[in-house]
């Protein structure tokens, strides 16, 4: 299966990265950036060293620096650390991005593998309403769309009613599910239940010192933040649960409804159940120890 991340690295996106260049069923050809944990230039950097870690010589497309509407943005880096990879600070610059922007680079990568081609966005939407908007055939060409996002029929983690990443840009995550592709919404309804926790961490060290032993290395401010905040022995593996949602549906339940985001107000980024719009097969369920098997054993296999 083709397939671009478009991310905003971040200590699970790193995750998420090292999951799919691990999995046999998955051939990674590219990664599009964009604000989120960090600012893009941080994701953008973040995204080239991590592909370089995991010895992949792949195409790295930025994208949008702010949600529509917006002149300043603000990361998180309470959550991520202030270089998105928690107390890793100096994080060197390797190589340089595409020459497209990451709209450019998914309208036209699209095009090139028409129906071929899933695009798993585990960062705010912004990227794919900008290809949206760029090429009116982009959604047509995709096989499917992922994304890692939404409370659909659960309490949010950023407000009461709103996960992060459809927060970050409400109006270009409510324009997307407008018209969406095929799509698959894997938010906050299942990725809470997919728990990663330390000693999941030191085994996964133990077995591949490499990356493995990165993972934990950046993880620990990651698992001191959900610790704090929500008294939590863990993470979830938010994107890496998208990113296996993309190979293996079988693991999750699903639910067909129309989705439209608020995009002002106090329920600002709620993902909201609306059968006038077209549907998107949003996750209600998972095997969530059969994705913290998959994870640890995938990205073991990297030394």
């Amino acid at each position: 299966m083709k397939l671009i991340i478009d991310t905003d690295p971040g200590i699970d996106d790193a995750m998420a990265i090292a999951y799919a260049a691990a999995a046999p069923e998955i051939d990674l050809i590219g990664l599009t950036t964009i604000f989120g944990n960090t600012h893009v230039h941080q994701s953008s950097r973040n995204a080239r060293y991590l592909l370089h870690r995991l010895g992949l010589d792949l195409p790295v497309a930025e994208g949008a620096h702010l949600p529509y509407g917006a002149d300043t943005y603000q990361p998180s880096d309470f959550v991520h650390g202030p270089e998105g990879f928690g107390d890793l600070t100096d994080i060197p610059q390797i190589g340089a991005n595409h020459d497209l922007s990451a709209a450019e680079y998914l309208a036209e990568t699209a095009r090139q593998h028409k129906g071929e081609l899933v695009v798993c966005a585990i960062g705010p939407l912004t990227n794919i309403a900008d290809a949206m908007r760029l090429d009116p055939e982009f959604a047509g060409n995709l096989k499917r769309l992922v994304i890692m996002g939404g409370a659909v029929y659960c309490p949010g983690n950023i407000t009461a009613q709103a996960e992060a990443n459809i927060y970050h840009d409400a109006l270009a995550a409510d324009e997307v599910f407008a018209t969406p592709p095929e799509t698959v919404l894997v938010g906050l309804d299942v990725t809470l239940k997919t728990l990663y926790a330390p000693g999941d961490f030191e085994a996964l060290a133990s077995i591949s010192p490499d990356m493995g032993g990165f993972l934990r290395q950046i993880s620990q401010f990651y698992l001191n933040f959900y610790k704090q905040a929500g008294g939590l022995d863990g993470c979830g593996l938010h994107d890496s649960t998208a990113v296996i949602a993309c190979t293996h549906e079988p693991m999750f339940e699903t639910v067909e409804t129309g989705i439209r985001v608020d995009r002002h107000g106090d329920g600002m980024g709620a993902t909201r159940p609306d059968t006038s719009r077209p549907p998107v097969r949003v996750c209600t369920g998972v095997d969530g120890a059969g994705v913290v098997r998959l994870f640890t054993d995938r990205v073991t296999t990297l030394r």
